[in-house]
């Protein structure tokens, strides 16, 4: 009886230029039947190592070697090749049915692997497992783009070029220089500071920015409760201390909200998680209940923040380390950003000798150095009691995907605490910084001694 397993296996033998299209896309699980999956394997092991198909001859042979088989599945795996004929075929059909047939065995895999994890057997993984598994399954097909020709494809480059790209602008001026103008769609951004030095506060401060821009802003707190969130963002748009807040008169309070919501298009949700307990499973499930419910889609997504989410690969209290745990929540992530097409901000914390640093370093990110593996753009925020003094806080390019990091590697920009705002300095703040990488010449020893007497405890 033929079979569309037998069928593959066929013109995986007898058809090259088919052979080449499918192989990337087929897995031995795929098969069901021992002597199909020994076959396949050896298929695609002699067309890596040689680049061409193997004959019946030689698959023979390279079974006979196998040590894992006996002599019952070899004379099974004989007969099956020397059935093996060439079969005239559409290679449209052929190539849309063996998509098909991957897609149906990916997902009939993952539905099993789902029901051993409810069931308690697979001790690895939990079931937050599960929605990542069966994504993962959904999303299988045959992606015949093998990359870009560089000189066959100049016009699509050349268009790429000139293409505006879709960017989420800040309101801070050196922000937007070292990204080119703004955050773009599928990146994942992330601040990095010590406890108290202003994560959450440049998150509040960029959203409600973004809010103003008239877009659509996702704030996913697991640290503070929505209210308290919700409290900075006030002070913020409303040009009122935090702690004056509590004084103002409720009508005073709905006019500043009317004639704020009359300035913007857009609209901001805050949802608060418990610390450890939501991943990006959990965030998915968030932005469909939202656009089922209030037709919401966001322009942007703030988590607040990395190290106190959870991983949708790893079961809590698992047997993982520190470093997997926290590159798998970064991974997660950014498959987020470039699932639901937004960039995503979030944050993370410095080591204990990073909290006591005034120069940090990618060395100093917390738990896992897989984090800015995988982050487009890193920076961290850097604050000491000379900053402080004049209302500043100095910010360090770490990593950027988007441009040159030597460029404009250090700045300062000033910082509103009380009213959890950020703005920026008069450009003469930014020329007392060395080792910025903005073209400053010094033009003696007394300059730079009191540049560094400014900046005592930073490192040059």
């Amino acid at each position: 009886m033929e079979t569309i397993e037998n069928t593959i296996i066929q013109n995986l033998v007898t058809n090259e230029e088919y052979t080449r299209k499918v192989l990337p896309f087929l897995k031995p699980d795929y098969f069901d039947k021992t002597h199909e999956k020994i076959i396949f394997d050896e298929c695609a092991k002699f067309i890596v190592a040689y680049d061409k198909c193997p004959t019946k001859e030689i698959l023979t042979i390279e079974c006979e070697k196998r040590k894992d088989i006996n002599d019952d599945t070899y004379k099974e795996i004989v007969t099956y090749l020397n059935d093996i004929e060439p079969t005239p075929t559409s290679e449209d059909w052929l190539i849309d049915t063996t998509e098909k047939w991957c897609k149906e065995r990916a997902i009939y895999l993952a539905l099993v692997e789902s029901i051993s994890i409810a069931d308690g057997h697979d001790i690895k993984k939990g079931v937050d497992a599960i929605p990542a598994i069966l994504s993962d399954a959904l999303s299988v097909g045959f992606d015949n783009h093998v990359g870009h020709d560089y000189l066959e494809d100049y016009s699509e480059r050349f268009d790429f070029y000139h293409r505006k790209e879709d960017r989420i602008q800040f309101d801070l001026d050196f922000f937007n220089k070292i990204t080119k103008g703004g955050l773009p769609n599928k990146t994942l951004n992330i601040a990095l500071a010590g406890t108290g030095v202003g994560k959450s506060l440049f998150m509040c401060h960029v959203a409600s920015s973004v809010l103003l821009e008239g877009k659509n802003v996702l704030y996913i707190t697991l640290e503070m409760a929505e209210e308290k969130i919700a409290e900075r963002i006030d002070a913020n748009l409303l040009n009122i201390p935090v702690q004056q807040l509590t004084d103002i008169p409720r009508q005073m309070f709905e006019t500043k909200v009317t004639k704020l919501s009359e300035k913007t298009q857009g609209n901001l949700i805050i949802k608060e998680y418990p610390t450890a307990a939501a991943h990006s499973g959990h965030f998915k499930g968030l932005l469909n209940e939202l656009a089922l419910k209030k037709s919401f889609k966001p322009d942007i997504i703030f988590v607040d923040y990395l190290n106190i989410c959870a991983s949708s690969r790893y079961r809590a209290g698992s047997n993982v380390n520190s470093y997997s745990y926290i590159k798998a929540i970064a991974e997660e992530l950014r498959g987020l950003a470039v699932e639901t097409n937004v960039p995503i901000v979030s944050a993370t914390q410095t080591t204990r000798s990073g909290f006591s640093s005034s120069d940090v370093d990618l060395t100093d990110t917390s738990e896992s150095f897989g984090l800015p593996a995988t982050a487009d753009l890193m920076f961290a925020l850097i604050s000491t009691e000379e900053l402080e003094e004049v209302n500043q806080i100095m910010v360090k390019q770490l990593k950027n995907r988007y441009n040159d990091p030597t460029m404009n590697k250090r700045f300062v920009i000033g910082i509103d605490r009380a009213k959890m705002k950020l703005y920026d300095v008069e450009q003469s703040a930014q020329s007392d910084i060395i080792d910025s990488g903005q073209e400053i010449e010094y033009n003696n020893e007394e300059e730079t001694k009191k540049i560094k007497s400014k900046f005592a405890g930073l490192k040059f």
